[in-house]
């Protein structure tokens, strides 16, 4: 069951006139257009995502962890040099 909702869009508006102009080219309702132009944007296949570099601190040959359980084993060990060094 399909369902419309009607919400308030706040639009460009030289966005506005365009989307209006091609309604009427198309003979069709503005509503179509724009939900033609979303349905378009969302079905589009992501462009390559860039590289980043990811900004750390601590010793640079340290292994970054992700699972929460090696995150907890790292914290242990930190934990403990921390305790040695402090003795």
């Amino acid at each position: 069951m399909l369902t419309n909702v009607r919400t308030t869009l706040v639009l460009d508006d030289e966005l506005l006139r365009q989307a209006k102009r091609l309604a009427a080219e198309r003979n069709t309702t503005l509503s179509e257009v724009v939900n033609s132009a979303l349905r378009e944007a969302f079905d589009r296949t992501p462009s390559q995502v860039p590289a980043f570099d990811m900004i750390t601190y601590g010793r640079a040959d340290s292994k970054v962890q992700h699972e929460p359980g090696d995150f907890a084993e790292s914290l242990e060990d930190d934990d403990r040099r921390s305790l040695r060094s402090s003795c």
